[in-house]
């Protein structure tokens, strides 16, 4: 199984700022130390190009973007200052959902262990996201591979919004969120499936809701291919998330998600989104168990196909 990584272009973030960046590079430094068989070849992604970006953004968000002219309330928005840094990292995290998704589609299971930046819109970032890595990389696979329709189901806690309003339009594309109803952003897009949780939502009433997404997913479409968000923040130490998961139930989940895609022969790549917990090893948990399961779909969809 392959796994994309960009931790070592990293952010030169202002004191105090408590985006948990390190998160990526302790991620696959575990990884490097796990005894996975076969191993998980790590890959550096190529950065994204013009051609793939501006098949979802806007030419002159993506102008401004590269030369530095968004302006002070554009990168409040965001989140992050912009540097140059800042640009090359937006385009490899984007580089390593469209490796992944090539990977997938080949070999059944991949993973970019960034990624999720479902709040980019057409020609404004928001909420962390420059550009929308799901669906660059799921144009590019319609572009370049033999995959017509794609689903995003997106368990980031936050609902992907750009995603939503990227896709709304397109029957190609199918968007599923499962989100807390009064979490970030305050004014939610419509997603084909939107399913919205209360506060405090536990594990048992969460694997519910996703049980009911995932049978509304498959009788709604038959994909060629899976972009599956795979965020840590519905864990119950999650700063930003007001959801009440602990560690099994996010494993439980994302059992049931490779389970569910492999029944229905369906693709899938995995991407991290968001996690915001107090402890950043808690958030690298969440992640490399979430990893830890593509790869065991990944060896299940080996001698499936042997």
């Amino acid at each position: 199984m392959r796994a994309y990584y960009c931790d070592h272009f990293v952010l030169p973030l202002p004191a105090g700022h408590r985006f948990p960046m390190q998160k990526y590079a302790l991620l696959r430094q575990r990884i490097e130390q796990a005894s996975f068989y076969p191993p998980i070849t790590l890959c550096v992604p190529a950065a994204a190009g013009d051609e793939d970006l501006l098949r979802v953004h806007d030419a002159d968000y993506l102008y401004r973007v590269t030369r530095g002219e968004l302006d002070r309330q554009e990168q409040s928005r965001i989140g992050f200052p912009w540097s140059r840094r800042m640009v090359e990292r937006s385009r490899r995290s984007v580089g390593g959902t469209i490796g992944a998704v090539r990977s997938a589609f080949e070999h059944g299971v991949s993973v970019n262990l960034a990624g999720g930046t479902h709040h980019a819109h057409i020609d404004h970032g928001g909420g962390y996201c420059v550009f929308n890595d799901a669906v660059v990389a799921a144009r590019w696979a319609q572009t370049h591979l033999a995959a017509e329709r794609i689903a995003f189901l997106d368990l980031d806690v936050h609902q992907g919004d750009g995603t939503a309003r990227l896709c709304q339009s397109d029957s190609s594309l199918y968007t599923c969120s499962i989100h807390g109803a009064g979490n970030y952003p305050a004014r939610k897009a419509s997603s084909d499936r939107d399913i919205a949780l209360p506060d405090g939502t536990d594990d048992a009433s969460y694997l519910a809701a996703l049980q009911q997404a995932l049978d509304g997913l498959f009788a709604d479409c038959r994909p060629d291919l899976m972009i599956y968000l795979a965020g840590a923040d519905p864990y119950h130490g999650d700063r930003l998330g007001r959801l009440a998961l602990s560690k099994a139930g996010l494993r439980q989940r994302d059992i049931r998600v490779f389970d569910a895609c492999r029944q229905h022969r369906v693709p899938v790549a995995m991407v991290m989104a968001g996690g915001y917990a107090e402890r950043v090893q808690d958030i690298v948990d969440i992640h490399f168990n979430s990893v830890v399961e593509a790869h065991r779909s990944y060896q299940c969809w080996q001698r499936r196909d042997s």
